[in-house]
């Protein structure tokens, strides 16, 4: 296994970090907007899917018992 050089790797990591390309405020806004909005669009379906499924359920048990 060859040794680590500190120096090396310090300056590979420089170079690495140089190569990032960081998201403009306005893109990171947007995407945050994205986010809210299909999180709350998931929570919406799946409370009516629970709805449904609730009260198929209790129709199902009262038919029965």
């Amino acid at each position: 296994m060859a040794k680590a050089n500190p120096l090396l790797f310090i300056q590979q990591v420089r170079a690495e970090v140089s190569k990032i390309v960081w998201p403009t405020r306005r893109e990171v806004m947007l995407t945050t907007v994205m986010v809210f909005i299909m999180a709350a669009l998931t929570a919406t379906f799946f409370f009516i899917v629970d709805i449904g499924i609730r009260t198929g359920l209790a129709a199902l048990l009262n038919a029965v018992g």
